[in-house]
């Protein structure tokens, strides 16, 4: 077996904790990411190869003689020639040029409830990712988490922010639709456990803790200090408001996928709890300095041309 993995996005949140976590076991790292000239927070115990979908032959040489691929590589939004069919197309030739690079097997990071039929693109996507995995003859271990958290997250740390640093915040409709949180560093834990068993397996990565999205607003408000006043409103007037905040801010803060898809439940699992951390302590633990800067999306994701 080879010494070496390849983690795709190790530059970024949850790639950038696979790759720690493999590197205390003592693996080797290249990195496959779409900003190659941003300074390697890792020195040189990562290797740094650019995404090279339009020249697959290029992508096979960076992950010939490695082991396993952990495949973090999405999305979250589209944006000028950035969209989800190319993100799909994209992780097909990845899947192909791991193949016949002759990578063992790929650890690939999807989400809870994807489905092919979805009306939400970023679930329907996430699904087709699965389905070209499942046929690329490799072994494979999907991993599907939830919300997740922890440091250099933005999702958690923005909402941190928005009570912050105004008066009101706004939850879409009634509140009480689920979450799931599971910890970052959890997610990292069961990947590298599962790139090292040979069993095709699909795995929900969740926390121990189910909360309704009010709760979990309630909780980072308390964590914080705020005092922010928590109203109701509608969904559609939610997301136009974040979308005003966003023009100021230049990012995305939110996107409608995002808000029907935590309003459908689709962000909680009926399997049993894969991380120990609890979102609940971990939050009570560091409040006091989230929230304390904005996180940008585009700034983290979108700032080179594909």
């Amino acid at each position: 077996m080879s010494s070496i993995d390849v983690v795709t996005g190790a530059f970024g949140y949850t790639g950038k904790y696979i790759a720690r976590e493999l590197i205390k076991r003592g693996r080797r790292i290249r990195t496959l990411t779409g900003h190659p000239e941003r300074p390697n927070p890792f020195d040189v115990e990562v290797d740094v190869y650019p995404y090279a979908f339009d020249e697959p032959h290029r992508l096979v040489e960076a992950l010939r003689g490695a082991d396993t691929l952990y495949n973090t590589y999405w999305i979250r939004f589209p944006g000028g020639n950035r969209t989800f069919e190319r993100a799909v197309e994209n992780t097909r030739i990845l899947f192909q040029s791991a193949r016949e690079a002759g990578i063992r097997r790929i650890v690939h990071i999807s989400i809870t409830n994807p489905s092919e039929d979805s009306p939400l693109p970023y679930f329907r996507g996430k699904a087709l990712c699965e389905a070209a995995l499942k046929e690329s003859g490799i072994s494979y271990a999907i991993l599907r988490p939830t919300v997740i958290f922890g440091w250099e997250d933005i999702l958690i740390n923005n909402i941190a922010w928005f009570l912050r640093h105004f008066p009101v915040f706004g939850i879409p409709g009634h509140g009480q639709y689920k979450v799931q949180p599971v910890y970052v560093e959890d997610v990292a834990q069961l990947a590298v456990q599962l790139g090292q068993q040979e069993e095709n397996v699909v795995v929900d990565a969740v926390g121990p803790e189910i909360l309704t999205f009010e709760a979990l607003v309630r909780l980072l408000r308390d964590a914080t200090s705020s005092r922010a006043r928590l109203v109701h409103i509608s969904p559609r007037l939610a997301w136009l408001v974040t979308q005003i905040v966003g023009w100021f801010v230049g990012d995305v803060i939110l996107t409608w996928d995002e808000v029907q898809g935590l309003m459908a439940n689709l962000l909680v699992s009926e399997s049993p709890p894969t991380g120990e951390t609890r979102f609940s302590t971990w939050i009570r633990k560091h409040g006091r300095i989230l929230g304390l800067r904005y996180a940008s999306e585009i700034e983290r994701h979108y700032d080179v041309p594909a």
